[in-house]
């Protein structure tokens, strides 16, 4: 069980109190309800530059991580489609020093040309190195924009193509900047050893004289249900022939997303999984082969991918998913299958549950998805998922019409 307490500043930040004693630290999870989505599909990728943008200095802080550093803390952030998380760690003692500086760069970070252009070659070779140079870096790239044809979500984090953020100007980041960056777009939680009135106090001093802003909601159409199978065949010199289907499935809110995701756990998640046992040891036709979810807020995708065994044609490795998964549909699942899925899912919430900081960032996500106290009921809903649900699941998710192909096919496999 996660305690916390909850409550709203008059400009519109929410925060949310979690006391743990049973540590000497305290973190700071500043969330800021903005992420890939939001942009505008021309400008993309800014986001994720923020993420950068943001450890960059404020008018009146030159180096946001040296001043931190001195107080014996440390900090991350990290960007995703729907949002943008910032947290810090530091000794309990010191912990004002964290709220001096995720308030100052809220309330004035440094705008400048030579921050701007450091962070988006940082970007960009980020964008190089991790999309376009190393083997199947961009399946994102081409995966997305073939499931999705009108939501947001069919460019990855990093943004459609570099150019975008090549070409990003001062302005662009500027109005980015002040559209979402402001307290009524955000949430703070502040978990660790510290109490929930010294926690209001330092709130109250450093956070509630920022004025709140009147922000442009994004307004973006749902991704339409698909109706037939969609394809494509790229060639790369990878070295290994590779299949990625992605298919739609429940958005983060919706009650079906727990069947889905123990669906995904029971075909591809470890070594006793299906496809592992059958078509990765039995059979050798995968060198791996992995099914998971995207779990983004709005409806995701269930994905699987694998490297396809030396010898083994395109054809019969496609085939033999579609036959694991027809088993699974007909056959059902076996009390023991059920029983370690459910296992492993309760376990990692409890184990997740322990750090302070894990805790902050779930309290955090829950505040997105409209529930805080979905923190202390998600063991539960994965609990109360039945084989049935499960089966259902598949037969509504895993169907070719729902299906977009990705074959990624190596030049050096004849």
């Amino acid at each position: 069980m996660i305690n916390y307490n909850q409550y709203q500043l008059p400009n519109g930040l929410t925060v949310i109190h979690h006391f743990d004693d049973s540590t000497q630290l305290c973190v700071l999870n500043m969330l800021y309800n903005v992420g890939s989505k939001h942009e505008n599909p021309s400008k993309t990728g800014f986001a994720h530059l923020f993420e950068h943008l943001m450890f960059g200095g404020s008018v009146n802080i030159e180096d946001f991580d040296t001043e931190l550093q001195d107080a014996g803390g440390e900090s991350n952030a990290f960007t995703s489609n729907d949002i943008t998380n910032y947290y810090l760690t530091l000794p309990a003692n010191n912990i004002e020093t964290g709220f001096w500086l995720e308030s100052d760069r809220m309330l004035s970070l440094d705008f400048n040309q030579e921050s701007l252009d450091i962070q988006r070659n940082v970007v960009i070779e980020e964008f190089k190195e991790r999309y376009l140079n190393q083997p199947y870096g961009d399946v994102w790239l081409k995966i997305l924009p073939l499931a999705y044809k009108i939501h947001p979500y069919r460019w990855p984090t990093i943004g459609k193509e570099i150019s975008h953020i090549e070409n990003a100007s001062l302005d662009d980041v500027k109005d980015f900047f002040k559209n979402f960056y402001c307290p009524n777009n955000a949430v703070l939680v502040i978990a660790g050893n510290i109490s929930f009135d010294y926690t209001k106090t330092l709130v109250t001093k450093w956070f509630e004289p920022i004025p709140s802003q009147n922000f442009v909601q994004i307004n973006y159409s749902q991704e339409p249900i698909q109706k037939e199978a969609r394809f494509e065949t790229i060639h790369a010199d990878v070295p290994a022939n590779m299949i990625v289907k992605a298919y739609h499935m429940p958005a983060r809110t919706d009650l079906k997303y727990y069947a889905a995701d123990m669906l995904t756990d029971l075909l591809g998640s470890g070594r006793s999984s299906r496809f592992y046992v059958e078509l990765v040891k039995n059979k050798n036709l995968f060198s791996e082969l992995d099914a998971y979810i995207t779990g983004d807020v709005d409806a995701g995708l269930l994905i699987i991918e694998g490297k396809i065994s030396e010898g083994i044609s395109i054809e019969d490795a496609e085939s033999s998913i579609i036959e694991v998964i027809s088993n699974l549909k007909k056959g059902g699942i076996s009390e023991d299958e059920l029983t370690k899925i459910k296992n492993k899912s309760e376990t990692n919430i409890l184990f997740n549950d322990i750090s302070a900081l894990n805790k902050a960032m779930k309290l955090a996500y829950a505040w997105v998805l409209g529930d805080v106290d979905l923190v202390n009921k998600e063991a539960e809903l994965y609990l109360k998922v039945t084989k049935q649900e499960i089966i259902d699941a598949a037969n509504e998710i895993i169907i070719p019409s729902n299906c977009s192909t990705l074959y990624y096919l190596s030049k050096n496999v004849k």
